[in-house]
């Protein structure tokens, strides 16, 4: 796939970041995307839901699964703006998703702050698409949090 394709899908998950951030939400959003269509797109909900397991990723995931009307995620790609947390990572793992793509690396919460593997083993990773933009809007919302 193309970076300017890849890009695209980004802006849509970022697009839902910033739905997140207009209801003071950690500003994460995910898409997912099957031959060449976005089937699921989402946004953090853990505040709106009080669900500390209402991230974009899950959201996306069962929006998706319902799409497809199965529980695998198998020719699908996960566009998210933040790396995935263990959590996310779990379920993304569980749905044998091939690939995930994500914005920002998070260096506190990330899965990749975990030893061993989450993901499902064939699942391809790529991250730093928008990181720039993805990162920027994170920080927005924590400095904006901070003035409180």
């Amino acid at each position: 796939m193309t970076q300017g394709k890849k890009e695209y899908y980004m802006r849509a998950a970022l697009a839902e970041a910033n739905k997140a951030l207009e209801k003071q939400e950690v500003p994460v959003g995910a898409v997912i995307v099957c031959n060449d269509m976005i089937i699921a797109r989402a946004h953090n909900l853990t505040e709106t839901l009080k669900d500390p397991t209402a991230h974009a990723e899950m959201q996306a995931i069962t929006a998706a699964t319902n799409w497809l009307g199965g529980k695998y995620l198998s020719d699908c790609t996960i566009y998210v703006t933040l790396e995935p947390c263990a959590m996310c990572a779990g379920a993304i793992g569980w749905s044998q998703a091939p690939a995930i793509v994500f914005g920002a690396a998070d260096e506190n919460k990330g899965y990749r702050t975990i030893s061993g593997s989450l993901l499902h083993p064939k699942t391809n990773v790529e991250s730093g698409v928008l990181e720039e933009e993805c990162r920027e809007l994170l920080i927005k919302f924590f400095k904006n949090r901070r003035k409180y």
